[in-house]
């Protein structure tokens, strides 16, 4: 779940970002900001200690980003570190890409199957679920063995259940019914 402060922060910098036409460009930057800080242990331990003053933690981050990103980016980074927030950044930025995608229509989600889908499964799967939705349906496929056969597509918090798993606990339960 995101946190109240990931979305606040998201906020203000989607605000800012989609005034200026850039809300897309900016999230593509705030994930790559994201993904080094993640993936850097150092960096990451940096930027969150308490021991280290601001001051530095500005200058490490302004030397390695200056020419990466944009200076919106840049300036944004300087603000979750003046506020001690980069640990939040992940959450940001799946709150942005939460408002970027409220933007464009776009529901993303994912289909779970027992066997991979072909990209043209896939992408007949998400024209009928966009027309269901209103939206731009974007699906990934990830690989569950305990599903036995059948999809199960879940987009937000709906799911559409149509794996052999549910239909064989569906009969089970009217079985027992019937016997009981």
């Amino acid at each position: 779940m995101i946190s109240q402060v990931a979305n606040r922060y998201a906020r203000a910098l989607f605000e800012l970002a989609d005034e200026q036409n850039q809300a897309s460009e900016i999230y593509s930057e705030i994930v790559d900001l994201n993904d080094v800080i993640s993936s850097n242990e150092n960096l990451y331990d940096v930027l969150r200690s308490p021991f280290i003053p601001k001051g530095e933690k500005r200058g490490v981050a302004y030397d390695l980003f200056a020419k990466e990103v944009s200076k919106d980016s840049k300036n944004f980074l300087m603000v979750l570190i003046d506020s001690d927030r980069t640990t939040e950044l992940s959450s940001i930025v799946q709150a942005y890409k939460q408002m970027l995608n409220n933007k464009f229509n776009i529901a993303e989600g994912q289909v779970l199957t027992a066997i991979a889908l072909s990209p043209e499964q896939i992408s007949e799967l998400e024209e009928k679920l966009s027309a269901k939705y209103n939206k731009d349906v974007r699906l990934t496929n990830k690989i569950d063995k305990d599903i036995l056969g059948g999809v199960l597509v879940k987009i937000g918090n709906e799911e559409i259940d149509g794996t052999v798993k549910s239909r064989l606990g569906d009969l089970s339960e009217i079985l027992s019914q019937v016997i009981s």
